[in-house]
Order: structure tokens, then C-alpha cells, then sequence
């Protein structure tokens, strides 16, 4: 571990490796199936045109500054538009993700057509079947699922295979049929989900007449529009002409079919390059192992106001060193990750060496950077209050003969503000602070989504940080950091979703509820605190005012000395505008910190997380068969929305409060 003295740069804690953190494009395709009329009919073209558009979209990609000329291809090898999609994409060196709606077995049965339950059974249990034909469809699907990356969803995989038997069994037995069809079909669509989910561009093969039925083309490209991820969509009658729709209403729209090619260029550009972006950025910040002694002033505040024990105890906090987090306080989450049944040790192994050490590097810079901010501002208000009240200081002292000293003294003072203002504006302190923390907390919350398969879709990450000067790149870094770790290649049956709630999930989620609720209390105790202090100011400011009034007109009704008033109006003067002027340097450290509103921010996210938590508990303590990918995705969504309102509340409180000077 780093010695407290260190200082390190990304590229020399370890963590850092560029080839890993390169943007690179993620298609989704899906379209007809090979019994689909309009497929039949126009199958060749089809595949002429996807190979057209994949050589012009590799081109664009290729040809952008930073990104990776291989894009990602994700199917979910329907026969049909996505097993022909999947072959070009393999021919290319693409890389293929298959986010499966079954267990590898299952999908290959169903996905094979078997026509007895004889073959239908063999096939589930990973034996050939006696149909020739079946048995040749079962081996195109083997021979691509061997070349990709399955994300398996094979937590209802006995129920599915009973249901799809029986309808089998008995081929006019409709509910049977109906059965099995409702819940293959929302498998099918979750599937679909996870593909939206990590994608820029889905490709769609469709024709336009059915858009109701879950998992169908339709229904997925509807989906996929509402996600806020744009579709191209090829007429399978026109397969050479296509178009580019970006939200749900414009599917109602009459299209020319006519190639949009500005339009692919701006989404491939909008989602592989960020304007202000370089590795650079993160290579230029140097992470520290301990808190800056120069920086501590607005802890001191918070300690001093917040009515805690050791109000003048030491600050100095030592940051988990990046390469120290995955024995330290990641060792609990890693060693959870490693044990989960069917898990990928990929995943794990990035999470030790990419994500955890990233979120470290993060969370340090960033929170060196709050103190110097935060701090460097409530300095300010200090100096203020100080550069008047020195100015004055003549007054009670005596000491107007050598007044110059006084305001030479109040000069330093001011000149204090303008350098401090002037050196946190120049070094972006209040900029630098916002990237990296929201990287820390996008990465904070990272490992449980990422075991779990689980995304924030495109078109649903937040546009800008908050702030005029605030950048989009931390959102594009963590998207990418995060899709370079990709979906795990693994089997998710109940034990392995059990295993990652139990053991990732929901420590996270208490741990992160504990810590908002403890935030909170202190919080709102400072507000208080220094409401307070500010008060009892003014109230001493009044006190000293009235007190001089009284000297006066007692001297004046002879019941005092005439020049007592006289005599202590030095002093009481100075108290008169030193009060006050503290007290409403008082207030605007209050209002500069907003202690109150991020006392509530974390009031929100700390009943959020609770809901959550407890939302988990019930899904872990019920009944095994209510322990679905489903139900297990949507916790981890709810997560990923409690997470980022709270990093949008907090960014519109301190958005626009750069460092300046105190008014």
C-alpha cells in the first residue's frame, strides 16, 4: 500500500489501461423469422443489405478518433434476420453477445423447431435428434452460440420446458399453446430488454404490421424507441432502403426508405466520441493517499456545527489506495462475486483490476477536490468577515494613530479572496470535483448491476452534469468502463440470482442506506448549528447597538455619566458592525453549503434505498419461484434511479455555486 506521502497519477497506480477503457460501438439486431412471409420472400436481399449496412457502419466507426474499429453485435440468434446478422458479424471479427431468453439447451430445442417431444427432449438435454432437418437447424444454432458470448437467462428454464412439452404433447390443446406462448414470450422480451439496454443502434427487420406481441420485432422496436435508443428500420420488401427513427411517434410517419447516412454518422459519432474527452483527463489527476491539511476548513464546519464529539479533533482522512481497494473493502464484494454458481470469473477478475481501482482513483481525486472547493469558498466568507472587522479594529484598540497598519492588514486580507477565488477558478476545482465524483458514483454502484446483466440504456443517461461549465465525458467514461466489462458469460439460474442479491446487492444497498441516513442527521444538524451562531450574532449586533443608545440617553437624563457613551463607543461600535458582519458571513457559509437541502437529497435517497432494501429482503425470504431475473432486473433498475436522482439533485444545488467571491 502507498506510503502517506504518495502521489500518484492514474497510469501509475496500476489500474489504469487505455486499450481497455476505448469506446466502442454496440448494435442490436433483430427482425423476422425465417417462416416469416416477407422473410421468405426477400431472404437474399436481406442479407445483401445487412451486409452493406455493417460494411458502412464499420467504416464510420473505424474512421472516429479514440474508438474501436470492431463493434459489438448483439442477437438474440432467433432463426431468421438474427442468425444471418450473426454470421456477418462473426465473418467481420465482430464480437457477438447473445443474451439468451432460455438456457443454452432449451433456446437451441425451441429455437430448432422440433415437431415430437421425443426430439424436443433430446435436444433439451444436449443429445441430437432424430430429425434430420431439426437436427441441421440444432447444429447452425451450435455452431454460432460456440463462437459467442450467452448470457443466459435460465431461471425458469423447468417451467418454460414443461409448458412448451405439453404443448407438444397436445398441438390442439390452445391453452397449453397459450401457456407456454405468454411465458416464453415475456422471456423473450426480457431478453430483448438486456440487448436495448446495451446498445446504440438497434437494426430492425420489420414490416411494420405487428407491434403487440412481447419478444416479437415490433414489440422490441417500440421498446427499444421508448428506451431513448435509436432503430434503423429496413422494410424487408425494400431491404436496400432504410430509415433512422429516434422516438416512438415516428413510427405513425410516412417514410421515403431513402438512407439517412448523415443521420447513422450522428448517432455512431454521438455514441463512440465525447467532445472534451482524453485519457489524458484522468492520467492529469493525481491521486493522494490522504486529505489536504490546507482543505479542511469546511469539514472543520461541519464538525465544529454538527454538534459531534471532537469538534477540534484531527481531520485527516486516508483514502483507499487503488491498489489496495480489492483486499480491502472490495475483498467482502469480490469474494461474493467469485462464489456466485455459474459465475464469470472475468467479471470478477475486472472488477478487481478495472472497476473497483477506478472507483478508488475517483473517489479520492474527487473528494480532495471537494475539499479544496468547498473549502476555498467558506475561506472566503472567513476573510471577509475578518478584512472588515480588522479594518475597524483601530477603533477599540486606540490605535487610529497607526490606522495604515489596520487597513494594510485588511488589504492582505482581500487580496486573500481575489488569489484563492482566482487560483480555485483557475485550476477547475469546482469543474473537477463534478467529473470525478459523478465517475466515483457511477462506479460506486457499478458491480451489482454488472454481475446481474443489468444497464442504463443509452438514451437514458444523463446529458450534462449540471453546471455551465460541466461536461458530458464522465457519463460517456462510465458507460463505456462499464460496457468494456460487458454482460457475464454465465448460466443465471435462482441460486446464481440468489447469490447476487444476497451477496452483492443487498450489502451494497444497506451499507449506501446507513450511510445517506448518517449524512442526513449530521447535516441538517449543521444548518442548525450555524442558524444558530448567526442568530445569536445579529442578537449581540442588536444587543451592542442598543446598549450604546441606552448610554447615550442615560447620560443625557443624567442618570449615567455623559461620557460613558463617549467612552465606549469604540468598542461598541466595532461589536455593532463586527456582529453582524459575522453573522452574515455566518449565513452565507449556510447558504453557500446548502446543508439543509442535501440533508433532505440524502433524507430521499436514504428512504429510496430502504424501500429497495427491504424490497430484496422480501424477494430473498419468499416464495423460490418468485426469484426471477425479472424481479431480480428490476431491483437492480430501481437502484440505478435512486443512484442517479440523487447525483442530479445534488448537481442542481451545487451546479451553478462556483467558487467566487463572497457578496
Amino acid at each position: 500500500m502507498p506510503s502517506q506521502s504518495s502521489d500518484l497519477s492514474a497510469a501509475q497506480t496500476g489500474w489504469h489501461r487505455p486499450e481497455r477503457w476505448q469506446p466502442h460501438l454496440a448494435l442490436g439486431i433483430t427482425g423476422h423469422r425465417a417462416s416469416n412471409p416477407s422473410f421468405c420472400a426477400h431472404g437474399p436481399a436481406i442479407g445483401a443489405a445487412l451486409t452493406a449496412l455493417f460494411t458502412r457502419i464499420e467504416t464510420i466507426a473505424g474512421s472516429l478518433p479514440g474508438a474501436r474499429g470492431t463493434p459489438r453485435l448483439h442477437s438474440l440468434l432467433v432463426d431468421g434476420t438474427d442468425q444471418i446478422a450473426a454470421d456477418l458479424a462473426l465473418a467481420r471479427g465482430w464480437e457477438l453477445v447473445v443474451p439468451l431468453p432460455f438456457g443454452a439447451d432449451l433456446n437451441l430445442a425451441i429455437n430448432a423447431h422440433p415437431e415430437t417431444t421425443a426430439d424436443a427432449a433430446a435436444l433439451c438435454r444436449g443429445k441430437p435428434a432424430a430429425d434430420p432437418a431439426v437436427e441441421a437447424r440444432a447444429a447452425a444454432i451450435r455452431d454460432i452460440t460456440a463462437r459467442a458470448h450467452l448470457f443466459e437467462l435460465a431461471d425458469r428454464d423447468a417451467e418454460v420446458e414443461a409448458l412448451w412439452l405439453a404443448s407438444l404433447a397436445a398441438p390442439d390443446d390452445r391453452v397449453a399453446a397459450r401457456a407456454y406462448e405468454a411465458l416464453a414470450s415475456d422471456n423473450v422480451a426480457l431478453a430483448g430488454r438486456v440487448m436495448i439496454e446495451r446498445t446504440d443502434l438497434v437494426v430492425a427487420v420489420w414490416d411494420g404490421k405487428i407491434a403487440n406481441l412481447p419478444g416479437g420485432t415490433g414489440h422490441t422496436v417500440t421498446a427499444a424507441l421508448a428506451m431513448g435508443t435509436p432503430v434503423l428500420l429496413i422494410d424487408p420488401a425494400v431491404p436496400e432502403g432504410w430509415s433512422i427513427l429516434t422516438r416512438p411517434e415516428e413510427l405513425a410517419q410516412v417514410r421515403d426508405g431513402a438512407p439517412d447516412q448523415a443521420r447513422l454518422e450522428a448517432i455512431i459519432r454521438a455514441a463512440v466520441v465525447s467532445e472534451g474527452w482524453s485519457p489524458a483527463l484522468l492520467d492529469h489527476e493525481i491521486w493522494r493517499s490522504r486529505s489536504s491539511h490546507a482543505f479542511g476548513f469546511y469539514r472543520r464546519i461541519e464538525r465544529v456545527f454538527g454538534g459531534g464529539p471532537r469538534a477540534f479533533g484531527s481531520l485527516s482522512v486516508t483514502y483507499e489506495a487503488p491498489d489496495a481497494i480489492a483486499a480491502g473493502s472490495g475483498a467482502g464484494l469480490l469474494a461474493a462475486a467469485t462464489a456466485m454458481p455459474g459465475g464469470d470469473a472475468q467479471v470478477a477478475e475486472r472488477l478487481r483490476g478495472e472497476v473497483l481501482p477506478m472507483f478508488a482513483f475517483a473517489d479520492g481525486v474527487a473528494s480532495r477536490l471537494a475539499d479544496a472547493y468547498r473549502s476555498g469558498m467558506c475561506v472566503n466568507f472567513v476573510l471577509a468577515a475578518l478584512a472588515v472587522m480588522t479594518g475597524i479594529l483601530f477603533l477599540p484598540t486606540g490605535l487610529g494613530a497607526i490606522k495604515w497598519v489596520f487597513a494594510a492588514a485588511e488589504l492582505l486580507l482581500l487580496v486573500g479572496i481575489l488569489v484563492l477565488t482566482a487560483a480555485g477558478s483557475r485550476r477547475g476545482w469546482h469543474r473537477r470535483w463534478f467529473e470525478l465524483r459523478r465517475v466515483a458514483e457511477y462506479l460506486r454502484h457499478a458491480p451489482g448491476l454488472l454481475l446481474l446483466g443489468v444497464s442504463r440504456p443509452t438514451g437514458r443517461w444523463p446529458r450534462k452534469g449540471g453546471g455551465g461549465d460541466s461536461a458530458e465525458w464522465p457519463e460517456h467514461f462510465a458507460r463505456h468502463a462499464l460496457r468494456a466489462v460487458g454482460l457475464p458469460h454465465a448460466r443465471l439460474t435462482r441460486d446464481y440470482l440468489r447469490a447476487g442479491l444476497q451477496g452483492v446487492a443487498l450489502p451494497h444497498v444497506s451499507a449506501q442506506r446507513t450511510y445517506h441516513e448518517g449524512k442526513a442527521h449530521r447535516l441538517e444538524a449543521v444548518h442548525h448549528g450555524l442558524d444558530r451562531a448567526a442568530e445569536t450574532c445579529f442578537a449581540l449586533a442588536v444587543a451592542s447597538v442598543s446598549a450604546y443608545l441606552l448610554c447615550k440617553l442615560g447620560g443625557m437624563a443624567g442618570m449615567l455619566p455623559k461620557s460613558l457613551a463617549d467612552d465606549l463607543s469604540p468598542l461598541l461600535t466595532f461589536f455593532g458592525v463586527a456582529f453582524p458582519t459575522l453573522g452574515a458571513n455566518l449565513a452565507g457559509i449556510r447558504y453557500f453549503g446548502d446543508f439543509e437541502r442535501f440533508a433532505a437529497i440524502s433524507r430521499v435517497a436514504a428512504e429510496k434505498l430502504g424501500e429497495i432494501e427491504a424490497r430484496i429482503t422480501l424477494l430473498l425470504s419468499g416464495n423460490e419461484a418468485a426469484l426471477t431475473y425479472a424481479a431480480a432486473a428490476d431491483l437492480m433498475h430501481a437502484l440505478d434511479e435512486a443512484v442517479v436522482d440523487e447525483i442530479e439533485s445534488w448537481q442542481s444545488v451545487f451546479g451553478a455555486k462556483h467558487l467566487a467571491l463572497p457578496a
